[in-house]
Parts: structure tokens; sequence; C-alpha cells
């Protein structure tokens, strides 16, 4: 066993699975503030189904037991005597969608009262170029009393996990990984490397780290504002956009993206993180502020082409049932954080309809805690005026649309992959 010992901070969607697979080679402590959370980890069931219950029961060891494993705990004292902590917070924004950092201040604080002299803070939460060293160092240095790089060290290594696939897990994703110092580098380098299958890549400096998380998904953020932007020219010109991105898409360099709703605790949160540093720079970034802008429109333009579909098909509109199909931010996935289809379905409500939400992912206290919706796991037994395909979930493709919708009531596929009769689609 490696004679390192690690501790988690934050076990949601991101530190859970990298917890686990530490554990496979390394003594690591999770640590938790959500006492439920660690209560249903260490009976073995993890509900973001990131981790399936024999992975997680595998690696699980007793409680105050040093050795292989990992055991999660919500006890401060319990990640005292680690030497390596890597903080896995969310980083949301706020309403106005400033970068809110007050989870990574709280980790850092807590990390910070039982830092040890040569131990490694390694950060893994998205955030924009200098948060790292500018705002988490200090607050481990007040509460610690200890001082940076010569006392204690710290990293950034960007998380990459897709929440909800079962095919790029933490170990298959290459990790780039940073030190504060050209050895402390050499050494987070390797304490990965030692785990993540896929390989490392070291970058010269934390802010590069940093940097380079968060354009990748401002990257992907702009792509699909691009194809979103295209799927509202082609619907006025009446030409399938899927079919056109299938014909453009022959081309070799073409890259293959598709219109939809952006939601997530990633593409639609870390572009803000890039612009709220620019901002205070003096630089106003117009492309990635207008990628932001268009992608947040997305939800009230589904909602207008469902009312204007209803009204084509003289559907009445005012007190209509509408059944929505999937609530979370994407499909297979329980996560709904950040989902915009909660976007659409405010919108649809302000021209008077009912809408009806059929989630088997979703759970259902989450989404009334989170948005004050009401959802239901299993198929409302009912017909609808008109059913919106939100989420991609395996169990629509299942569905007997035919059934479910009125003899004159229309289905409108946000995703374009439903089979079978569709009257529109994004």
């Amino acid at each position: 066993m490696n004679k390192e010992k690690i501790a988690i901070i934050g076990l949601g969607y991101v530190g859970l699975p990298l917890a686990r697979l530490f554990a496979t080679q390394y003594d690591v402590i999770g640590f938790d503030i959500n006492q439920d959370r660690i209560n249903e980890l260490n009976s073995g069931t993890d509900s973001t189904l990131e981790v399936d219950d024999a992975t997680l029961q595998a690696v699980l060891k007793p409680a105050h037991t040093n050795g292989l494993g990992l055991y999660c705990s919500s006890d401060i004292n319990d990640i005292a005597s680690c030497n390596y902590y890597i903080v896995t917070v969310p980083t949301p924004v706020d309403k106005n969608n400033r970068p809110v950092l007050t989870p990574l201040y709280k980790s850092s604080e807590t990390v910070g009262k039982v830092l040890s002299k040569g131990d490694v803070v390694i950060y893994e939460s998205t955030v924009y170029p200098g948060v790292t060293e500018e705002e988490c160092i200090p607050v481990l240095e007040r509460v610690s009393g200890l001082t940076f790089n010569k006392d204690f060290y710290a990293g950034y290594s960007p998380e990459r996990i897709n929440p909800g696939d079962k095919e790029h897990t933490v170990e298959k994703i290459l990790k780039v990984t940073s030190g504060s110092t050209p050895e402390i580098g050499k050494k987070i380098d390797a304490l990965y490397a030692s785990v993540i299958t896929a390989g490392t890549h070291l970058a010269p400096t934390i802010k590069v780290a940093e940097a380079a998380k968060v354009i990748e998904n401002s990257q992907r953020d702009i792509n699909i504002a691009f194809v979103n932007e295209l799927a509202k020219i082609f619907n006025l010109m009446g030409i399938d956009t899927h079919d056109v991105l299938e014909a453009a898409g022959t081309k070799w360099n073409f890259l293959p993206f598709k219109p939809g709703l952006v939601g997530g605790h990633c593409i639609g949160v870390d572009p803000y993180y890039l612009a709220q540093k620019a901002q205070e720079l003096g630089y106003h970034p117009e492309i990635i502020l207008a990628g932001r802008r268009l992608n947040d429109s997305m939800g009230s333009y589904v909602a207008s082409e469902v009312i204007k579909l209803m009204l084509q098909n003289d559907v009445r509109v005012k007190g209509s049932r509408i059944l929505l199909l999937g609530i979370t931010f994407k499909e297979n996935c329980p996560d709904v954080r950040n989902t915009k289809v909660v976007d659409v379905v405010y919108n649809l409500k302000e021209y008077g309809t009912e809408v009806v939400i059929y989630d088997p992912w979703a759970n259902p206290e989450e989404v009334m805690h989170e948005y004050g919706l009401e959802t239901h796991k299993s198929v409302p037994d009912n017909r609808y005026d008109a059913i919106v395909h939100a989420v991609a979930h395996k169990e629509f493709n299942k569905l007997d649309l035919e059934t479910l919708k009125k003899e004159n009531g229309v289905v409108y596929d946000v995703k374009g992959v439903l089979e079978g009769k569709v009257n529109a689609k994004l």
C-alpha cells in the first residue's frame, strides 16, 4: 500500500468517483458536511449513480481503521492525519451569474484547521485563473498559521467527470495536473498517474491548469450556441436542422455539435467564471457572453415553439395539459443541477398550461426543493394536448406517444432523436 493518506473534500458527482478510484491503492477518507450523504455512502449506496453499489462496497473499509480503502465521514478529526487534501466542492453562480466561491472558502477553512507541515492541498473545482493562489491559499494560511510553499504546498487538477457517462469514467480521462512548485507539480502528477490509466499532463503553472479547464467548457458552450442559432434560422426557413448537420458532418473537420438546452453544473456555468475575471481586468468578453445569452434563451424559445405548434394544430392553449418528458440536465443521469428544462416549464406555465413532468431518473424531493416543481417517476395515466421530449432518457424510446396524446395532440422533440410521429423538433 502507498504511504500517502488522501482526504477527498466533497463527495458528490466528482468527489465520490475520485475517492473510489484512489481507494483502490491508497488509504482514503472521504469528507462531506452532509451527514445523510455520509450514511448513504458508508452503507454502500450512491444515489448519484456515478458509482455502482458493488464497486463502492468493494473499496469501503470500517471506521477509524488505517489501510487500503475508503471510509466516509463528516467529522473533521477523521481527516487530520491525511497528507494530501483534494477539494472537489461545487463552484456555482448566483442569480446574476456571478461566481460563488463560498463552498471553496468553507472547504479551505476546513482543510486549514487540520493542515500540517509538508501537506499538499489540491483543488479540482472549476474556477477562473488565479482563484487557487489568490483566494484559497490565503484562507489556508490564515486558518492554519502555516506559510505557503514553505510549510505546505498546493496544486490544481481540473475535474473532467462527465455525469452519467459510464464509458468515460475518471480513470479513463486524461488528467491535467499542476503544482505550486516544480517539485510539487511532479509529486502531484505522479499521484494521479498512479491511478489514471489514460495518463496525465503536467501543466507549467496552477493558473495554466485553471485556464485550461475553464476554456474547455466555454468552447463547448460557444459551439452549441452556434448550432442553436442555426436551429432558429433553419426553423424559419422550414429546413430540418438535424438533416443539415448530418450533411455538413460528412466533411472530416466539421465539429459534430447539436442544438439543445445547455444546463448542468459545468457548461452552463463555467463561461461566467472566465467572463467575470476578464471584466475585472477591464476586458468585456463578447463571444463568450453572446454564447451564454443565446443558450440561456433556449428554454423560452422551446416553449414558444411548442405553443406555436399547438396553435397551428388548433389545440387550445389555455388550460391545456402538456406532458414534459425529462427534467434532468442530461440523459440517463439523475443530476438536476442548473437544468434548463425548468425554463421550458416556467415559460409554458405563463401561457396558462398545466405541465406534468415525467422523469424516471430525477429525485422528486430534490426537484421540489430546488425548483418547486412536482415530478413523477412513472408515466402519468392520462392523455395530453402536447408532449415535449426534453431529455433523451433511454426509457422514453419505449413510450408509445400515440397512446399518451389526444387525437389532435402534438409532439415536440427537443433532442431530435425520437422515433415515430413527431410534429416538430428543435
